[in-house]
């Protein structure tokens, strides 16, 4: 066999193979995630409260991973982020309610409502309910701490947040959305630590987090260093379970590089959730 016809050969099988894997996959899109009551009460839920499973069709008791993008609680569209596909876990992809059709903390309920969905339908599609991890980008992994770190927003829906397996927000803020203080008439550059800042809720006994932000020089400004002082409040609590990774070389728009080691985090904490 000559060079040229294996390296076909070897093309071809990647293919098959991909193509193979990809079939094994169903994308069931436009699920409303409020009750048919609630969504039927107001255009706009009914309109943006919707979520998209990606789910394998032979696998059980998967890890999920809820994801939520990113925009500056403005903007943005449900969408499953390159390196998220195929890799063995469900993926769960929220649409919520944007500024300036309504205003804080409407975003963050609609964040929780979606992830208490999850709760109470994943099992529907193979998934493990002890095995649910938030995340998303920038505004999308402000709202991820927000629902994890602050108890209330879940305790609506009978959801306990401790049952959240893990919180890898990428490049979220820690002090309180620039949106939000938009909202309440305070400049973009002023920064506050109120109810509506993770910072706010740091605590002991918060679900094992991953913080992963782009270089310092390149990020929004001070968004890693707002990381950075979360994770040290966090130890200082003897939090038992947080990283802080800096990606050289990326800024604010640094999804891809950070999906890989979103992945390594939820199978090592799989891992560990194994009953031995």
């Amino acid at each position: 066999m000559n060079k040229i016809t294996l390296v076909l050969l070897i093309l071809v099988l990647g293919i098959t193979r991909i193509n193979a894997q990809s079939d094994t996959y169903v994308l069931e899109e436009d699920i409303p995630y409020y009750e048919t009551n609630v969504s039927n009460s107001d255009a706009y839920i009914k309109e943006r409260c919707k979520l998209d499973v990606y789910y394998p069709k032979e696998a059980e008791g998967l890890a999920t991973v809820v994801w939520f993008h990113g925009g500056g609680l403005e903007s943005g569209e449900k969408h499953i982020p390159d390196g998220l596909k195929n890799k063995g876990v469900i993926v769960v992809t929220v649409n919520y309610r944007m500024h300036p059709k309504v205003k804080h903390p409407v975003y963050i309920e609609d964040a929780a409502a979606a992830v208490s969905w999850t709760f109470k339908n994943i099992a529907k599609y193979k998934g493990d309910p002890k095995k649910i991890f938030i995340s998303g980008h920038s505004a999308g992994g402000y709202l991820a701490s927000m629902v994890g770190l602050d108890k209330t927003y879940l305790e609506k829906f009978d959801i306990d947040t401790d049952e959240i397996a893990g919180l890898i927000p990428f490049s979220g803020h820690t002090i309180t959305h620039f949106t939000i203080r938009k909202e309440m008439g305070i400049r973009g550059t002023q920064p506050i630590i109120d109810k509506f800042a993770p910072l706010f809720h740091v605590r002991k006994d918060a679900p094992s987090m991953l913080l992963i932000t782009g270089n310092r020089e390149l990020e929004m400004l001070g968004r890693y260093e707002e990381n950075a002082y979360f994770y040290r409040m966090m130890k200082v609590v003897d939090h038992p379970d947080i990283e802080l990774m800096e990606l050289d070389g990326y800024g604010h728009n640094m999804v891809y590089p950070a999906v890989p080691l979103l992945l390594d985090f939820v199978k090592r904490k799989t891992v560990a959730l194994v009953p031995k």
